[in-house]
């Protein structure tokens, strides 16, 4: 392979892929044998490996410059051209599910597979393509609208997550100028966002009615690949949620707060953790790659392995530019088995948090692709594939100080605290997106209405020092899920529990890194209630499961504070 930045790329020919693939399909429906008809699935799964990597690499550069026009309009062509392409990988599934040679492939991939293929059969039709190139062009209106955003603060261009480095300093004025400064420019795009989401509201609303779905609700449920359970249980799960983890967080931001030497904290005080400063990581971001690279070395010959091949291919975006689309994102290029990991690094341990959580969701692509015979089955669903992002955020515990020195100790606790405290915003935003779908005609402001209520039932410590947007129930606009991935943040909260598991496992002299080792090896081949029983990890939804959780993550915490 290639270094990313030398891979070609061409814009796919629609023509011939169409061709290719209809001759593989009339070979696969006239196979003799079950070989023959493999032979020809493997054909067309080489075609859509090819081009689904030609479509990430132009996503991919895309997201590194919103405002390259050639990559622009090369987004806009693969969010035409991809809804159509489904279509005929829905032929193709149909002729999968009718073969006589059915049980020799069933064998091969996994029932599961075919489980998902008879469902997706009911979610995507030729109804629908319009909707769903529409949805993916507002989509990248959101992202331009979003990255196009910055401020001057400090002498210093900031962006979004320029600011919330602001709002980690020992200076509270300074934190709280932060702030203001991150609500204005949020204030002011506002309205587009109020008026970007809207029309992702009805659009989804119109693909899910025309599927014959009685809310997208449903839809979405069967599109997220959950098929074991549904929205009652993820209600049960969220209230679980506030009865067991959010009164340990109140505890954990009361201690906080006298730690800090204040009365209460504001939402610009909830990121400092300590008086004299949060453990910040020592190095440049390519010095903190390195580093990165010699604890993977250290963790097993398998990390070693994938890391190394991170390098050498320059599979990284870490730095923070103008223009550049916010957060941060790990995804695959099918055709190299190779994984990408894109961040905007601003200098505070979140960039560590990168270098462990992307870097976990890296290592499983890399690892289970060279396992799995086809790259549908590369990942899982997304709270199986946020356990092996977050569990490496624990496995890196023990490597941590030739990031952080002397205060690796610090980092030790923050991380672990804040991976709990999390948590209740995670199933707030999932709450918040039930409500938005409940009810699709509910106006910008009632949305607002909707957030203020929800945040104050899961996070009742939230206070926005009087900001009237943010007091109003803005900050749900700062949540890119909610407008590119959506119902996807209840995984987090599950995957953190399910890592949180392991983490226990690892704590009590258990076998955390075999049971990981198999977790990610087994990539999508098997559903979500049978994957994690193979890993040995228990499955997250009961409140008893919650309780015994919030019950370690209250003593883990109190000696890891012991240590400072």
């Amino acid at each position: 392979m290639e270094k990313f930045k030398d891979l070609v790329y061409t814009r796919p020919d629609v023509k011939q892929i169409n061709g290719e693939f209809s001759r593989l399909l009339k070979e696969f429906k006239a196979a003799k044998s079950a070989e023959e008809a493999d032979k020809a699935f493997l054909g067309w799964m080489k075609i859509l490996e090819k081009n689904s990597t030609l479509f990430t690499i132009a996503s991919i550069r895309n997201t590194m410059n919103m405002k390259d026009e050639f990559y622009d309009k090369e987004i806009k062509f693969c969010n035409r051209t991809m809804p159509r392409l489904m279509l005929k990988m829905k032929t193709a599934g149909k002729a999968m599910l009718k073969s006589p040679f059915r049980p020799q492939l069933e064998e091969k991939y996994g029932k599961h597979y075919f489980k998902s293929i008879e469902i997706e059969m009911d979610l995507f039709k030729p109804a629908i393509v319009l909707d769903s190139i529409r949805e993916s062009n507002l989509g990248t209106e959101y992202s331009k609208t979003a990255a196009g955003c910055s401020v001057e603060f400090m002498g210093e261009t900031c962006n979004f997550y320029g600011l919330l480095r602001h709002m980690q300093s020992t200076d509270r004025a300074e934190r709280k100028a932060a702030f203001e400064a991150w609500a204005k420019l949020y204030e002011g795009i506002s309205g587009k966002l109020d008026e970007q989401y809207d029309k992702l509201v009805k659009t989804r609303c119109s693909m899910a009615k025309k599927l014959g779905f009685k809310s997208y609700i449903d839809y979405i449920y069967l599109s997220r690949g959950r098929y074991d359970y549904g929205p009652k249980e993820v209600e049960a799960f969220r209230e679980a949620v506030r009865t067991y983890i959010t009164p340990l967080c109140e505890k954990m931001y009361k201690a906080q707060a006298e730690r800090l030497g204040l009365d209460r904290l504001e939402w610009y005080d909830e990121g400092l953790v300590f008086p004299d400063g949060n453990a910040n990581p020592i190095g440049t971001p390519k010095e903190l790659a390195e580093k990165a690279l010699r604890m993977y070395e250290e963790m097993s010959p398998e990390t070693g392995e994938y890391f190394n091949f991170m390098v050498d291919h320059e599979l990284f975006d870490l730095e923070t530019r103008e223009n550049k689309h916010l957060g941060g994102y790990c995804t695959f290029l099918p055709d190299e088995k190779a994984p990408f990991i894109f961040s905007n690094f601003n200098g505070t341990s979140a960039d560590v948090d990168v270098l462990t959580h992307e870097a976990g969701h890296a290592f499983e692509a890399y690892y289970s692709s060279r396992r799995q015979p086809i790259a549908p089955l590369t990942a899982s669903t997304s709270e199986i594939n946020e356990i092996h992002s977050m569990s490496m955020e624990y496995f890196a515990y023990p490597y941590l100080e030739r990031f952080f020195g002397e205060n690796t100790d610090k980092y030790r606790f923050a991380h672990f605290c804040s991976s709990i405290k999390a948590i209740p915003y995670l199933v707030s935003v999932d709450e918040f997106q039930h409500r938005v779908f409940e009810n699709p005609r509910a106006t910008a402001a009632e949305r607002r209405g909707f957030w203020r209520e929800i945040e104050k039932k899961y996070m009742p410590w939230r206070h926005y020092d009087g900001n009237e947007f943010l007091e109003g129930g803005g900050f749900w606009m700062q949540k890119q899920h909610v407008f590119l991935y959506p119902f996807y943040y209840v995984d987090y909260a599950m995957a953190g529990l399910d890592a949180l598991s392991l983490y226990k496992m690892q704590v009590e002299g258990g076998d955390a890194w075999g049971s990981y080792i198999k977790l990610c090896s087994m990539g999508g081949r098997y559903g979500y209630f049978e994957t994690l029983e193979r890993a040995g990890i228990p499955i997250p939804l009961g409140a008893d499961t919650v309780r015994s959780l919030a019950e370690f993550a209250e003593r883990r915490a109190a000696e890891l504070e012991a240590k400072l």
